[in-house]
């Protein structure tokens, strides 16, 4: 009795499982084209030995907008953080 509940139960259970893998993003990540080697080809054309012409940080295209970028926000937490200690120092900018 058991035996044959279980068999119809599995059977019908079957087709729910099936639905349930549908999984677009999941798939669409796990599928995603392999583009490591053409990234690394790039970064070892012309050797190890690379001087200030050619930083291997950066060769990839729009490496310079990411630097740019990283170096304007730290250029504006440098200048947060020296006008802070300057009014720490000198006791500007308090509330009275």
């Amino acid at each position: 009795m058991f035996a044959v509940v279980s068999r119809s139960v599995a059977t019908r259970a079957a087709p729910l499982a099936r639905r349930q893998q549908r999984r677009g993003f999941v798939d669409y990540l796990v599928n995603y084209p392999d583009k490591v080697m053409a990234k690394k080809q790039v970064q070892m054309k012309g050797g190890t030995c690379l001087g200030e012409n050619a930083p291997t940080w950066l060769k990839q295209p729009g490496d310079i907008w990411t630097l740019a970028f990283g170096a304007a926000l730290v250029g504006y937490g440098s200048i947060l953080c020296g006008m802070g200690f300057y009014k720490l120092a000198t006791g500007k900018g308090k509330k009275d």
